[in-house]
């Protein structure tokens, strides 16, 4: 049997369901979303979520597709449609499909673009709850605005497939040395007892389940830091975890870094000579990988816990 999804006004068998090709989703990512958990057919924390798509719509200057009573209709009869016990809801808003492409915006002619659908998954019993998330550690090259919940994922997933691409679960983005989040997920470590995470800013996603769990540590009396943490910090951390929608709070089994990246931003440089050293001064063998015309990837599983110079030569 196949699910029922939402479109546009319409409750349609998926395999019917269909989408303008000039939508400004699909064309230019022009569209926020949602993810709602739902567990024992109730949903969860449904009203941050509709606070934070309604952020979402403003900080783009787009309209809601419908009332927040009718968005709240549609969630409930999607659950009942589909006979969904556990799993999630997928809500996305479009700025609508104006009938051609172009970079300006549409004029207030153009309906918005709705779209909801389930997934069937149990949340509760994930196996990862048990056995812990892996992640590697890559430079953050998204755009400016991440505390935007917009469809433009195209480096999450890129993210995500390097970190399967190593053997993990996740990778979590790092800018200046630190770390923002991970691909879909805000990024936790504890040290000697007091919670630390990310600070709110334009530089992360304003988290649901982030909120939830800082509410909860406060009410519990434990201390929070919300400042920014390092690699190293999270390597020397007690415990390191991830919270989001669709995974609750989620530990992180090894937050170690797989790799290290290197950018060259000095423009002048010609013929770039990576080179690893111990703190004896002995240069050690590396797996340098180029991934575009100033950045490097350099493996460092292999190595032994302590400290390295990279040193960076110019041989032209």
């Amino acid at each position: 049997m196949s699910r029922i999804v939402y479109v546009n006004g319409e409750y349609v068998p998926e395999e019917e369901a269909k989408i303008s090709i000039f939508d400004r989703a699909f064309l230019m990512a022009d569209g926020v979303y949602e993810v709602t958990s739902v567990i024992d057919r109730k949903l969860v924390d449904f009203e941050g979520h509709k606070v934070r798509l309604h952020r979402s719509l403003t900080e783009l200057k787009m309209r809601p597709a419908c009332s927040d009573d009718e968005l709240l209709a549609i969630h409930r009869e999607l659950v009942e449609r589909n006979d969904l016990d556990n799993g999630m809801i997928y809500l996305q808003v479009t700025r609508g499909a104006p009938g051609d492409r172009d970079f300006a915006w549409p004029g207030e002619d153009c309906a918005p673009g709705i779209v909801l659908f389930t997934q069937a998954k149990d949340l509760v019993n994930a196996p990862t709850a048990k056995t812990g998330l892996k992640v590697i550690s890559i430079e953050d090259q998204r755009w400016a605005r991440r505390d935007i919940k917009t469809t433009q994922l195209l480096f999450p997933s890129f993210a995500k497939m390097e970190a399967k691409a190593a053997g993990k679960d996740d990778a979590w983005l790092t800018e200046d040395g630190h770390v923002n989040e991970g691909t879909s997920n805000n990024a936790w470590i504890v040290k000697d007892g007091v919670l630390i995470t990310r600070h709110l800013s334009n530089d992360i996603l304003h988290g649901i389940t982030r909120a939830a769990v800082k509410r909860f540590a406060e009410m519990a009396q434990m201390k929070i830091e919300e400042r920014p943490f390092t690699i190293a910090e999270a390597q020397a951390a007690d415990e390191a975890f991830c919270t989001a929608a669709s995974a609750f709070v989620t530990p992180v089994a090894n937050p170690a870094t797989d790799y290290l990246f290197i950018k060259i931003n000095d423009s002048k440089l010609r013929k770039v000579q990576i080179e690893l050293r111990s703190m004896l001064g002995n240069q050690l063998t590396i797996d340098l990988e180029k991934i575009n015309f100033n950045s490097y990837r350099v493996s460092v599983k292999d190595l032994a816990t302590g400290y390295y110079f990279v040193v960076v030569k110019d041989d032209y």
